[in-house]
């Protein structure tokens, strides 16, 4: 088996024994109230890097203006609960219509 076969597998086990622990240790190991909020809290943290990192950056530099307007207008209308098609084509057309205008 070559190497790179062998770390497919692996990667396969390890993937399937994380979804597997959720059901198994469901209702036997209970979080603390403040760990929850915690991981709660975290996960939003790890999101909103994701999305900072996506919307200003790429190639490892600004990406301009235009880009994080758009996940601006996209975050607005996600604010005001419009659905998620609305949310996508808004977001778009907002930074397709920046940078015709030639905002970088």
């Amino acid at each position: 088996m070559s190497g790179t076969a062998l770390m497919v597998l692996a990667l396969a086990v390890g993937t399937y024994a994380f979804r597997l622990v959720g059901p198994v240790l469901h209702g036997r190991v209970e979080l603390p109230d403040r760990v929850r909020v915690l991981l709660s809290a975290g996960a939003v943290v790890l999101l909103v890097a994701l999305l900072a990192t996506g919307a200003l950056t790429e190639g490892g530099e600004f990406a301009g203006w235009a880009r994080p307007a758009g996940v601006a207008v996209g975050g607005v209308l996600a604010w005001r609960r419009a659905p998620f098609v609305v949310v996508v084509l808004g977001s778009a057309a907002a930074t397709a219509a920046l940078r015709a205008a030639g905002v970088p």
